[in-house]
């Protein structure tokens, strides 16, 4: 049976219960570490799991339910009681499935490639850990290594809702990083260096990340402070990514909605430079956050969030969109056992 199938008949087993709409999620995954220092495998780890969540409406209340087992003959009691929890707590008026979501997904998911081939084998981890570090270890300069790690990892997700929607997808990642320390005694310093793709062939070559992290780490050696003057600052990738993470958590619509965004009389207003747009798109080929849709089923797509530096969109879920007066944006995230709520 697959997993859209038993998500099927969960979601009968709550209409049965006496639910009056509901949703099902069905996640698997396996993942494979391996860290590697001076010379030595250290930690070899590997993690199964399949978690299967249900949530329930019974008018304006809900709630959820969570198992590790998706054995179809304990969906009528994990319905049930999913249903008669749904009975005892308060009305949320905004709850709900989201609107007009009454077809299965018919998107190709081949476009974004989002699944490698085949697990790697425990032996080529080990050994793309070992030549990062060995790379870091010989670069003049480099004293002491904490290590470089190496993982491959596998989700399956499962939506299905008693609206009619229902789509699978599969995704693999692949990474890689080291840690190097410059100097001695109290005038040490470390850094690092790692990479992360969904595809195998996308992932940077171990010896150049075990290079980087030490030429990041000797780079620290000897600080000075810079004299006070105007200059342009150029951030770091890692910085800047740290700054966009902060933007895209205050116009989350969750905080939009109940007021404690500094950014929530922004809209339509700049934000940043005119110089600056910024594109979020979940539909980008091997993307690291594409997917086909969000976790209340709805489609994703691609949309300036900042253009011209002007502020052109929330990120809503369907929950904070209702409380706004206006329409998800597709990106809803939950995992099986609590609700959906605004993500990137």
């Amino acid at each position: 049976m697959t997993d859209l199938n038993l998500l099927a008949d969960l979601i009968r087993a709550a209409r049965a219960a006496g639910a009056d709409a509901a949703d099902a999620l069905l996640a698997s995954g396996t993942s494979l570490s391996v860290s590697r220092r001076l010379g030595r495998t250290e930690h070899l780890e590997r993690a199964e799991g399949r978690d299967l969540g249900l949530r329930v409406f019974v008018g304006k209340r809900s709630a959820i339910v969570s198992s590790t087992s998706a054995d179809p003959a304990r969906f009528a009691d994990l319905a049930a009681r999913a249903v008669a929890m749904a009975k005892v707590v308060p009305e949320d008026p905004y709850s709900g499935l989201a609107d007009g979501i009454d077809q299965p997904s018919t998107f190709d998911l081949s476009l974004l490639d989002l699944a490698d081939i085949s697990e790697p084998p425990v032996e080529e981890l080990i050994a793309r850990a070992s030549v990062a570090e060995e790379a870091a270890l010989a670069v003049a300069g480099i004293t002491n290594s904490e290590g470089a790690d190496t993982g491959y990892s596998r989700t399956d997700i499962a939506l299905a809702t008693s609206a009619g929607f229902a789509g699978a997808y599969v995704r693999t990642g692949h990474s890689i990083s080291a840690t190097a320390l410059a100097g001695e005694g109290t005038n040490m310093q470390r850094d690092y260096d790692y990479s992360s793709t969904v595809h195998y062939a996308d992932l940077d070559d171990p010896a150049s990340i075990g290079r980087s992290a030490a030429t990041r780490a000797l780079a620290r050696l000897n600080p000075t402070r810079p004299k006070t003057a105007q200059m342009p600052v150029v951030f770091d990738p890692r910085v800047s990514s740290s700054l966009l993470g902060h933007f895209v958590g205050a116009i989350n619509g969750a905080g939009i909605a109940r007021g404690t965004s500094f950014l929530k009389e922004f809209m339509g207003k700049p934000v940043f430079g005119p110089g600056i747009t910024i594109i979020d798109d979940p539909l980008r080929r091997r993307g690291l956050r594409s997917r086909p849709f969000d976790a209340e089923g709805t489609p994703t797509r691609a949309q300036n969030l900042v253009e011209g530096g002007v502020l052109q969109t929330w990120l809503l879920d369907t929950r904070s969109a209702r409380q706004l007066g206006l329409k998800t944006t597709g990106h809803a995230g939950r995992g099986t056992g609590s609700p959906p709520s605004s993500l990137m």
